[in-house]
């Protein structure tokens, strides 16, 4: 017998897999909350959008956007994250949440819940 780590069948060692188990189901976890967050972000824009349409305030913010992206790059350079990438992300997320904005000034949907 030897001291020599047993190998799984794909050639990964027994205790390599458990670790990269463990951090993908880390990352499952994670993956996971942030989608739970951004359905929570976006209940609350669904809201905003529906007072913007009943008082006929434009979908798009562009001042209050420049803020939130100087914010978020604040905060991901203080989190060791690459604010370049966490500006792309919101850009993502404010280009959606105006589309959802436009979507509810052009149907009238001001009472009705769009998160269908």
């Amino acid at each position: 017998m030897t001291d020599q780590p047993t190998a799984s069948p794909a050639g990964i060692d027994d205790a390599v897999r458990a670790e990269l188990t463990r951090l993908r189901e880390s990352i499952d976890n994670i993956d996971a909350a942030v989608v739970h967050m951004l359905a929570e972000r976006f209940k609350a824009t669904q809201q905003v959008g529906r007072l913007k349409a009943e008082h006929r305030l434009p979908p798009a913010d562009p001042d209050r956007e420049r803020r939130q992206i100087t914010r978020l790059r604040e905060l991901a350079v203080s989190a060791n994250l690459d604010p370049v990438f966490a500006e792309k992300f919101l850009n993502f997320i404010i280009a959606e949440v105006i589309r959802h904005h436009e979507a509810i000034a052009s149907d009238g949907l001001t009472g009705a819940d769009t998160d269908s």
